[in-house]
């Protein structure tokens, strides 16, 4: 173990990625039969390694340890204190993290991890009650659309008056079915006539208690989500071209922005890092299979471990079929097995000549 501390600390001929992923697996693997002290000196060694190693590396230790219910809580829990990107599989995903450890992430972390926390299926009352005192409306908006989430009542009261404020909030609040009845007659008082259409619809409110609605806007709030833009925002290029500029246009911006659906940002970004017109690089995305989807990640430095969740979040994006088939999985290991990101950019190139 001591050798390691040293190996960590004057890698020579290894390199840390290396040494990171060996303690790492070691520690997985080993952390039931190792003592205080070299449990210790193993997460003081990824701590140190952790700020000098990619964060795609990082992503695909976490990605393979998402819901592995063996690994040590340590090893899991400096993986969730990691960046976002890091953290959001292992809080997402890993039945391992308490409430005690989501309510720690929700009072100690940024808004990214307490984003991944609301979004955790079936988190309990004391975890939605500690989120529903944020005051950033996307914390808020992600608890209340995590369908799995248990809400108590008191909790649904402090939502609700925060509704108010936060009109992104009102939607998916009116759409729960567990929402109190008496709460959803309260929000009538300063939600649109769109939601009041949707409240009387489907609660047992009192007509008289609602104003009359035009029928376009119930037809509205019932229609299928717009499309990504053909032509995104301006905002959003500047977004890009700024992050680019400063270096800090990376894949996992990519993975942070997909999260979140931002589904044209994630295109522009992603054509921005490859250097490829935007439609050639949607027409790779979205029309050519999954082997063009695989070049990009290789090309970009999405690893492969990561790759079923860009293919998977991007096309649900677009309201397009996410299944891979066995022939579609040997394709795509092919890929990032046997194209350097350069090659990948070169044949990503072939492929648009050959439309």
């Amino acid at each position: 173990m001591d050798r390691l501390a040293l190996l960590a600390a004057n890698p020579q001929d290894t390199t840390r990625e290396e040494i990171y992923l060996a303690v790492a697996s070691l520690y997985r693997v080993q952390g039931n039969h190792l003592n205080d002290r070299e449990k210790g000196l193993m997460r003081d060694i990824l701590q140190r390694l952790t700020r000098d190693v990619e964060m795609a590396i990082r992503i695909a230790l976490a990605e393979r340890l998402a819901e592995d219910t063996s690994a040590p809580d340590d090893l899991i829990l400096l993986l969730a204190d990691d960046t976002i990107e890091v953290a959001r599989p292992i809080i997402l995903r890993n039945p391992l993290l308490t409430d005690e450890d989501m309510l720690r992430l929700i009072a100690e972390s940024d808004i990214g991890h307490q984003e991944a926390v609301a979004a955790r299926p079936h988190i309990g009352d004391t975890v939605t009650a500690a989120l529903a005192k944020s005051e950033v409306e996307s914390v808020l908006v992600t608890l209340v659309r995590n369908t799995t989430a248990r809400i108590s009542g008191s909790t649904y009261e402090v939502l609700v008056d925060k509704s108010r404020k936060f009109a992104g909030l009102q939607e998916p609040i009116t759409h729960r079915p567990d929402l109190p009845p008496v709460l959803a007659s309260k929000m009538c008082n300063w939600v649109s006539d769109a939601l009041k259409i949707y409240i009387v619809h489907n609660y047992p409110i009192e007509r008289t208690k609602l104003d009359t609605a035009m029928d376009s806007a119930e037809h509205a709030i019932r229609s299928t989500p717009p499309a990504p833009k053909p032509t995104p925002a301006e905002s959003a290029r500047k977004l890009v071209e700024k992050l680019f500029a400063a270096g800090q246009l990376k894949a996992g911006f990519l993975l942070r922005v997909l999260h979140q659906g931002q589904i044209d940002l994630f295109d522009l970004a992603f054509a921005k890092l490859l250097d490829l017109p935007l439609i050639e690089v949607r027409q790779d995305l979205y029309e050519r299979g999954p082997k063009p989807v695989a070049l990009a990640c290789r090309a970009v430095g999405i690893d492969r471990c990561v790759f079923a969740t860009v293919f998977k979040l991007s096309r649900q994006a677009r309201l397009m079929k996410t299944v891979l088939t066995a022939t579609d999985l040997q394709i795509v290991d092919g890929a990032f097995a046997t194209y350097t990101k350069v090659a990948a950019i070169e044949e990503l190139q072939t492929l648009a000549k050959k439309g």
